[in-house]
């Protein structure tokens, strides 16, 4: 019988995500709700994305061989990818996403809110 984290896990496995690296969102739950930034980072299969300058966190780090100084660091922690919006680029406001798939069989990322095309970030 599988444990509650093992559970938790393979939900998590089966998300999928309309969003890529580049993308810009805006955060809509949570401390750091409305602003927006570009993604750096996805994981789906923890449903996690990191996002550029949004949920900075600080580690305290003792000094190393490496980092003789140590000292105070500040990171973009990952939120969760339920929390963030995709950005329709003509309107500048957050959308839902569907997906076109074209006679050719390319996917094609539409905005719900507009109706035009979300181009992939290159």
């Amino acid at each position: 019988m599988a444990t509650k984290k093992e559970m938790k896990q393979a939900r998590r496995a089966k998300r999928k995500s309309h969003i890529v690296k580049g993308d810009r969102v805006r955060v809509i739950r949570g401390n750091f709700r409305d602003m927006e930034g570009t993604v750096r980072r996805v994981s789906p299969a923890e449903g996690k994305v990191v996002v550029e300058g949004v949920n900075m966190r600080k580690r305290h780090e003792r000094p190393t061989q490496d980092q003789p100084e140590g000292g105070i660091i500040s990171f973009e922690a990952p939120l969760d990818i339920s929390n963030v919006m995709l950005i329709d680029p003509a309107t500048d406001e957050a959308t839902r996403v569907r997906i076109k798939i074209d006679a050719d069989g390319t996917k094609e990322r539409i905005s719900v809110k507009s109706g035009n095309p979300i181009p992939r970030p290159r």
